[in-house]
């Protein structure tokens, strides 16, 4: 699937994918009490299921399907360890850490990867890349501050390292997937069922199995299979592959701005003046990173 994507094609497909991710917190809100690894393996099942649509909507041959699943074990333990590894980590900072400022380092992977893209054949990494990167951050860092960032204590350094585990973990997983441009989109409907099974695993080992308690309940959590934790992985690895990495990079700091302002309109988050700053930083910083599309070199 990727293949069929120009260079402009696949950032935007990135960009939706951005755009899934900023309904993450309302949709996760609104699924009531389910304990996060259970709520993780039922979505990537239904994941998992959009991969399945994905694939069969291109119509494949029987060889074509076995050669998209037929892939060196080094390509499935950076994708499962991606997709896998980041929910975990992510959920463990949260119980070592406050909310904030796990949130805060976690969301040092969009800065990692503008960075992290000069190792990437044909990328060139300039000042104004690093710079979007950079004053994106600000804005970031000012809508996860205005929720409560009170300082970082070494009581928690356990939990600051994981999230920063949780950072490097994605940041990782999304360069790797520029290495593996090769390997057909379509891969990541294995991701997906790996990951399910992996979560069901530590869900039975951890927690106690609470289900959605009302229709709406189901219908978020259904919600979240289909976009946030479904179509959304697809998409970014179609963007990773042969989009504009550094600008994709940039970008993804509107996620924290979008989710907070999703939150304020469904009623679940106040507006403030944080966030009139935080959009323009973060619009300031991505405009950075797209000068090369204006003619900069």
């Amino acid at each position: 699937m990727a293949g069929r994507h120009g260079r402009g094609g696949a950032t935007l497909a990135g960009f939706a994918a951005i755009l899934m991710w900023s309904l993450l917190a309302l949709l996760t809100a609104r699924s009531g009490s389910v304990p996060p690894f259970q709520l993780a393996s039922l979505t990537f099942a239904l994941g998992t299921l959009v991969g399945v649509a994905w694939l069969l909507a291109r119509r494949p041959s029987p060889a074509e399907l076995r050669a998209t699943f037929r892939q060196p074990p080094r390509v499935w333990i950076v994708g499962v360890g991606g997709l896998f590894g980041y929910h975990a980590l992510y959920f463990a900072a949260l119980r070592a850490a406050p909310a904030a400022e796990a949130s805060l380092i976690a969301y040092l992977w969009p800065l990692l990867i503008v960075l992290g893209s000069a190792a990437l054949p044909g990328e060139r990494l300039r000042a104004w890349h690093v710079a979007g990167a950079l004053v994106a951050l600000a804005g970031a860092g000012t809508i996860l501050g205005g929720r409560g960032v009170s300082g970082f204590s070494g009581r928690f350094a356990l939990g600051y390292a994981l999230a920063l585990g949780c950072a490097l973990t994605w940041a990782g997983y999304s360069l790797l997937s520029r290495r593996f441009g090769s390997v057909p989109s379509g891969i990541v409907c294995g991701f997906c069922a790996a990951t399910a099974v992996l979560s069901l695993g530590c869900h039975l080992l951890f927690e106690p199995t609470v289900w959605p308690g009302s229709a709406a309940e189901w219908l978020a959590v259904a919600a979240l299979g289909l976009l946030p934790v479904g179509a959304a992985f697809y998409l970014w690895d179609v963007g990773m592959k042969r989009g504009d990495v550094q600008l994709l990079g940039a970008a993804s700091y509107a996620a924290p701005l979008l989710s907070t302002l999703a939150l304020a309109a469904a009623g679940e988050a106040e507006t403030s003046p944080a966030l009139l700053l935080a959009a323009a930083l973060i619009t300031a910083g991505a405009a950075l990173a797209a000068l090369p599309m204006f003619g900069c070199r």
